[in-house]
């Protein structure tokens, strides 16, 4: 049987409890030294859209049903999970940097080559962080969460985790994407290629993006190669009694990136 065949069976299995952790042991963390290895993603891209690998999800989600929370030890704390951290004896070999005094990778979490990760910050299994991205200061990537190739996480910035339901995707920041300082970036919103946010951004299915080049407004997404921000715009409950004067809600405007965007940060790739 393949990986994905046993985990779907265990899945099945798990949902009219005929599953125990003893005999399912060994696959589990096969199927979380492949997630490790990058072999396998929770979500990936097809025809031009991210689509959730919902085998992938099953499994993620059968390691917190059938492993029992115990204590743990690392770096002398006692913690108790029902998963282990990652192993991180392997980053150094491929030229990423992890400073001490906080930085967390949980079991199932892969981080490419050349990365950088600063301490605090946090990586929760399922996430795939990519080739030479930067994971600032007090970062966290939630489950499942795909950030691509040379991207940078500005500090304090939030990527939301997706585990449930198992068909829908997760947040994916694409490659060559900056998020300034405290962006946050939930509930399966996909961030285009190349683009540059600026700070304190919030990204979510639920907040509309102007985008003033195609003259259109956008949910869930951001498109390739544009410099967005924040914005607030009038809010149709302005027209409620109860409300005094004018009254506004969250946008992003999203316009063309300028050469002065590009060329900020072509200056902090200089700094790494």
């Amino acid at each position: 049987m393949t990986l994905e065949s046993e985990i779907t069976d265990l899945w099945q299995r798990h949902q009219t409890d005929d599953a125990s952790f003893s005999e399912a042991e060994e696959t589990l963390d096969a199927f979380l030294d492949a997630l490790e290895a990058g072999e396998i993603r929770a979500a990936e891209k097809a025809d031009g859209s991210w689509e959730a690998n919902e085998w992938v999800k099953q499994g993620i989600l059968l390691n917190f049903g059938l492993r029992a929370t115990e204590a743990r030890e690392y770096g002398g704390v006692t913690y108790h999970d029902v998963l282990p951290l990652r192993d991180t004896a392997d980053l150094g070999d491929r030229g990423t940097r992890n400073t001490p005094d906080g930085t967390v990778i949980r079991r199932g979490a892969y981080v490419g080559s050349n990365a950088i990760m600063m301490s605090p910050s946090f990586v929760n299994i399922g996430a795939y962080v990519g080739d030479g991205t930067l994971v600032d200061s007090s970062d966290t990537i939630g489950s499942c969460a795909q950030i691509g190739s040379d991207v940078k996480l500005g500090a304090n910035t939030l990527i939301g985790g997706v585990l449930e339901p198992v068909e829908d995707a997760p947040v994916v920041v694409e490659d060559g994407v900056s998020l300034g300082a405290g962006c946050r970036v939930t509930s399966g919103f996909v961030v285009g290629e190349n683009s540059v946010v600026g700070e304190n951004t919030l990204l979510s299915p639920r907040i509309p993006v102007y985008d003033l080049v195609e003259d259109e407004v956008l949910y869930g997404e951001l498109p390739p190669e544009r410099r967005a921000f924040a914005r607030f715009v009038e809010s149709s409950v302005s027209d409620n009694d109860l409300i005094p004067g004018a009254a506004y809600k969250p946008a992003v405007v999203a316009t063309e990136l300028e050469n002065e965007t590009l060329e900020a940060s072509q200056r902090e790739d200089e700094l790494r």
